[in-house]
């Protein structure tokens, strides 16, 4: 009798251990581990034959490599007006623009009919170098030549677009004594190559790659600002400075060009102003502190200096930029 209970017992013990291990099969089965949070950001550049394209692309690259989780796609655009509309319609989260077209654009003047106001800067890029060619065969000696000349000013929604027409105007000219072309550089350029265009404008780093390229094709003349004009411009345009492209920066046919004489504005990166503080502090950091990795991919990443970075920003800056800033002693 007592070993019937005991046999019984031991039975139901075995079947009790068998369903327990069954249940904490179960449970100790491995949770599939979370895979890490990924943040997408779009980034405004510019048009393809212009600096803000490819430097975009390069700055880009030095981001998604350096930052876990992070994919900064780059787009091309009209430039510095449209990256600013994009931005304030949230359409893009990173752009890239003049310094004085950032400034209109958050007082709702110029360009922009009302204020955009959901952007802040990180700092400044390089300087934008102010750059007008003429084909050499027209006839175009200085900007006074080009009243009733085909002109590219740039094309519309550019930084450029929107600067030209002031230094047209300390020369006496008006946009409506040309035959205007909205064309980006790289077109313009090929209607030169074509002599379907006699002059051009466009806001580049320098060497510009695309005038480097008219130049295997065509001599030109630079469309050069000095003087009292250079002068005037400042005083209407107060975030204009004079610049100087060093001798033989470029060529034509193996002959240096001297010295050229413009005038520069500065390149800023802007953000959305509600991206978050740590990962801005992370881009501004990395744009400074590897702008040597940024140069292999684009020359004008070595013009990416941190003594530069604040000058001629009029706009609010980004919370993550300030504290980049402030722990180098800069704000």
């Amino acid at each position: 009798m007592f070993k019937g209970k005991t046999k019984y017992l031991i039975i139901l013990l075995l079947i009790a251990m068998v369903i327990l291990t069954a249940c904490g099969g179960n449970q100790s089965k491995p949770v599939a581990e979370e895979k890490p949070k990924r943040t997408e950001l779009y980034f405004a550049t510019g048009g393809t034959a212009g600096t803000y394209y490819p430097l975009g692309g390069a700055i880009a690259k030095v981001w998604n490599e350096n930052i876990n989780g992070l994919q900064v796609t780059v787009q091309p655009s009209g430039g510095s007006v449209e990256n600013l509309r994009l931005i304030g319609n949230g359409d893009a989260d990173i752009a890239l623009a003049m310094n004085n077209i950032a400034d209109d654009a958050w007082n709702g003047r110029g360009s922009f009919n009302s204020p955009i106001k959901n952007f802040r800067a990180v700092g400044v890029v390089y300087p934008e170098i102010i750059q007008g060619v003429a084909l050499k065969e027209s006839g175009i000696k200085s900007i006074k030549d080009l009243k009733g000349k085909r002109v590219s000013p740039g094309p519309v929604g550019s930084g450029t677009a929107a600067t030209v027409p002031h230094i047209l105007k300390v020369y006496g000219l008006k946009m409506e004594d040309m035959q205007v072309h909205y064309d980006t550089f790289g077109d313009a350029v090929n209607k030169m190559k074509d002599g379907q265009l006699d002059a051009a404008w466009n806001v580049l780093a320098a060497p510009a790659a695309a005038i480097v390229d008219l130049l295997t094709a065509k001599e030109v003349v630079f469309l050069e600002i000095t003087g009292k004009e250079a002068e005037q411009l400042q005083k209407e345009f107060p975030l204009v400075s004079p610049y100087v492209i060093p001798a033989g920066t470029y060529s034509y046919k193996g002959k240096d060009y001297p010295e050229i004489n413009t005038v520069s504005l500065q390149a800023v990166l802007y953000v959305r102003e509600d991206l978050d503080e740590e990962l801005v502090y992370n881009l501004t950091k990395l744009l400074y502190e590897k702008s040597d990795e940024i140069a292999k991919g684009h020359a004008a990443g070595a013009q990416i200096k941190l003594d530069n970075a604040i000058k001629g920003i009029t706009t609010d800056f980004h919370p993550g930029a300030i504290k980049f800033y402030k722990e180098k002693g800069m704000m």
